[in-house]
């Protein structure tokens, strides 16, 4: 029988995590547990909080259910704050009355710092931190052109994010002379600041806001100190937090000078009834501003109370690995070399936008911290060998050094001790995970369920599948091929399950067949299987945030963070009205020009903000996206065929303008790549095509699964002396099928490749319908056939997608000062970097 009430104040992350802890332990029998929160809402993830914009609910973030608060006893109070503490009575009280404690947690968390600016109240200006937050940030930016963001660390750039997704021109304003100024250092600052505007988020540093008034175009404009002004329609301010230690305070526990609860090892304040966990804790002199560590202490706190008087916090790993508009970062251990005798090693590539820097001991056997812009793939190895303490190689350059350079695989599994950190948020090592193999957890979903590991942040997910996949294939377990963490099917599966149940959101799939808020390899995955499914447009609202770079703007992003204009030319043939709008709009926009192996022409240089005008031209005078920037058909080259060559047999300009425009809109797991030659003397290159075809005196011969590339492939003879019909009704069989069963990112060869039977099974199931599905993949392509748009074309007119492609809009006209340029062979072209030839 409970006689004694723990009570919870409360009920955030770390909150939760210490009821996960503590309502299964054996002292919860003991307790009546109450939990009061300020929020309507339970408990919810705030890590993954942009992705309420993206489509996500609440109850997609939640981190419990109201049934298993029931089920544990938990007597949980939504929107009732705790006014008041009386330690000597030990009652805390509410609005809706007064409650007795024997035992008190304070997980109230932190607020965010809003400088103290004048105006900064104004209707229009917005904090970053709940549900409800978001929801006004929404409500506001309905109507809206331009967001600032005032703060330029992670969860600035996050919520410049949220204002991107809402299809709002983001603006950043920090203070400080560089981007996330706590985690990285000036090189690295500067690479991340050039990769975030060449997204579209213009970036403002050392900048002081000194007052918020109206605007004279927007609603609002910011003053700053050195004289100079911003205009925008909403401000978001997350300039950092503070610890949510009102109630302390007004009870007369012990506070640090810059606040936060003084706590001990064990997580206790001043007072031994009065515990306290998460951001509202001071622990040695510091407040840990993320997740993990919050979860360390409410392990603690919980062992503590189940009579473990060993359990103690002694500090966190505040390593972070993120994805920030797409753009890796990661910062580990001393990351701005403060250790006496440190040193340095740094690795800047400028041309491909990667920067390391290792910050090693004085004798060079240590590694003591790092940091990573533009490419986390070296992340897992340098964190193990920081927090495990483990010998660098002799040449330690080499484990940032690319591997054409010199560097040094990855840290495998087995170089790892058992007592390596995997998941830091909940304090799993491999040790862990390897006991949880061994209590029978045969897949990576098990050992999750098992370990919480990868269920915080998830920034291990990658390690942990390598560790997770080298211990069952010792001990002889067959390996997933799930295709992430987030599905348990592969690629083809997961399109077998879109089309039979006719899903056409990414958010309905995770919720019915998947788990968690998705990640880089299934979201791009799912956006493909969508779009070949439905032919939605990818900028529909609900696909707009699975997309990458080069989709979400429908260009592809180049190395000075311009973009190309690649129109479609079907076959390569096209009118000298054309040609002459081509040229017409390349000299109006100062574009570089090229004729491309593949019968096109290609624009280069073409600003964010110009892409809609140049398509809107373009569009006019009857061209069509090019798909350049997609995983679909890219071209169909041809000779000129019969019509005027004395060898062609066929016409093969005719047959490469009907395949074009026929499988314009296809998207596929790789790109396609198609030509069709007049003769057999070959001039448009067909066999070393995805889809090559070849003209015979009696048709048509039809090659499939070739590509050139790095590892180029000879295509294979798949039938001959075909007919007009005959040839498109075997591509559309092969293309679909190839669609609907190739693994992500698979071109047609290796595809083939890897088919158990190979060609000589993909001719059974295409020219002998042997699993009776032909007519079926006919019908797919026809209906893809059928529901064709140019992407463009449905963006140029529609306002809201227009949207999206707006910057300087406090500037109109003006230049993008990260773009430079000089003159070469009577073109324009970037200035290339420091050491490029």
């Amino acid at each position: 029988m409970s006689n004694k009430t723990l009570i919870v104040i409360g009920n955030g992350m770390v909150g939760h995590h210490f009821l996960e802890q503590f309502a299964d332990s054996p002292a919860a029998a003991g307790f009546n547990v109450l939990v009061f929160g300020e929020e309507k809402q339970l408990a919810y993830d705030r890590v993954h909080l942009s992705e309420y914009f993206s489509g996500s609910t609440h109850a997609d973030l939640a981190m419990g259910t109201a049934d298993w608060y029931r089920e544990k006893g938990i007597d949980l109070h939504l929107q009732e704050p705790v006014t008041d503490i009386d330690r000597e009575g030990r009652v805390v009280t509410t609005p809706e009355g007064t409650y007795h404690y024997d035992e008190l947690v304070l997980a109230t968390g932190s607020y965010p710092f809003v400088p103290p600016i004048n105006g900064k109240d104004n209707a229009n200006c917005f904090v970053y931190r709940t549900l409800e937050d978001l929801d006004r940030i929404r409500a506001c930016a309905e109507g809206a052109r331009t967001g600032v963001v005032v703060g330029g660390g992670l969860l600035g750039l996050e919520a410049a994010n949220a204002l991107k997704s809402l299809g709002l021109d983001a603006h950043v304003v920090e203070f400080a002379p560089r981007l996330m100024p706590v985690q990285l250092d000036d090189d690295g600052g500067a690479l991340l600041r050039r990769k975030i505007e060449q997204l579209g988020v213009q970036v403002h540093t050392e900048k002081a806001t000194t007052a918020i008034v109206d605007g004279e175009s927007s609603r609002l404009r910011m003053d700053f100190s050195d004289e100079s002004f911003l205009e925008t329609d909403l401000i978001v301010f997350s300039a950092g937090i503070r610890p949510q230690d009102t109630l302390a305070r007004s009870c007369g526990l012990e506070i640090g000078d810059r606040g936060g609860v003084i706590i001990n090892n064990q997580c206790t304040t001043s007072d031994p009834h009065i515990h306290a966990i998460g951001e509202c804790a001071l622990w040695n002199q510091q407040v840990f501003g993320l997740v993990a560590p919050g979860y360390t202490m409410a392990r603690t706190l919980s062992a503590f109370l189940n009579d473990d008087r060993d359990a103690a916090f002694t500090g966190a790993d505040m390593s972070t690995k993120l994805k920030l508009l797409g753009v890796d970062v990661g910062s580990i251990g001393d990351a701005h070399a403060r250790t006496p005798g440190a040193r340095n090693i740094r690795f800047n590539d400028e041309k491909a936008g990667h920067y390391r820097r290792m910050v090693i001991n004085e004798d060079g056997k240590k590694l003591l911290g790092a940091i990573l812009v533009g490419d986390n793939s070296h992340y897992d190895t340098l964190l193990q060998y920081c927090l495990n303490g483990i010998d660098l190689p002799e040449n330690p350059e080499s484990l940032i050094l690319p591997e054409s350079q010199g560097g040094a695989p990855t840290l495998g599994p087995d170089a790892l001790p058992d007592s390596a950190s995997i998941c830091s948020c909940h304090n799993v090592t491999k040790g862990d995970v390897c006991c949880a193999i061994d209590a029978g957890a045969t897949d990576l979903g098990a050992v999750k369920a098992g370990t919480k590991a990868s269920t915080g942040c998830g920034g291990c997910a990658a390690l942990l599948k390598n560790l997770v996949d080298s211990e069952l294939e010792k001990r002889g377990v067959e390996v997933s091929k799930d295709i992430c963490e987030h599905f348990p099917y592969s690629r083809q599966d997961l399109f077998n399950i879109v089309r039979v149940n006719g899903i056409r959101t990414f958010r309905t799939l995770i919720r019915q067949h998947g788990k968690g808020h998705g990640c880089d390899i299934c979201k791009p995955t799912v956006a493909s299987i969508l779009a070949t499914c439905w032919n939605e447009h990818i900028l529909a609202t609900d696909h707009v945030p699975l997309q990458d770079t080069n989709d979400t703007f429908m260009a592809n992003m180049q190395k000075n963070g311009t973009y190309s204009i690649v129109p479609r030319i079907p076959g390569g043939e096209i009118t000298p009205d054309k040609l002459i709008v081509l040229g017409e709009v390349a000299k109006e926009y100062d574009l570089y020009t090229k004729i491309t192996g593949g019968q096109r022409v290609d624009l280069f240089g073409a600003t964010l903000g110009e892409l809609p005008e140049i398509w809107e031209k373009l569009i006019a005078a009857g061209f069509e996206t090019g798909h350049a920037y997609g995983k679909s058909l890219r071209t169909v080259k041809s000779c000129v065929g019969s019509t005027w060559c004395r060898y062609g047999v066929q016409d093969s300009v005719g047959m490469a303008i009907h395949l074009e425009h026929r499988y314009k809109g296809l998207r596929a797991p790789h790109k396609v790549k198609m030509a069709v030659s007049g003769c057999t003397r070959e001039c448009a290159e067909a066999q070393s095509k995805d889809i090559g075809v070849i003209a015979t005196e009696n048709g048509w011969n039809l090659y499939v699964c070739g590509n050139g590339g790095m590892r180029p492939r000879h295509a294979d003879l798949f039938a001959t002396d075909l007919s007009d019909d005959e040839l498109i009704r075997i591509i559309d069989r092969v293309l679909m099928f190839y669609v609907r069963t190739a693994d992500r990112l698979q071109r047609t060869s290796v595809w083939m490749e890897n088919m158990e039977g190979g060609l000589d099974y993909l001719k059974q199931v295409v020219l002998e319908d042997s699993l009776g599905i032909c007519a079926e993949l006919e019908q797919h392509m026809a209906d893809i056939v059928g529901t064709y748009q140019c992407e463009w074309k449905s963006a140029v007119e529609d306002p809201q997608k227009r949207k999206r492609f707006r910057e300087f809009v406090n500037a109109p006209g003006q230049k993008d000062p990260v773009q430079q340029w000089t003159t070469e062979r009577f073109q324009r072209r970037p200035v290339l970097a420091s050491g490029e030839a």
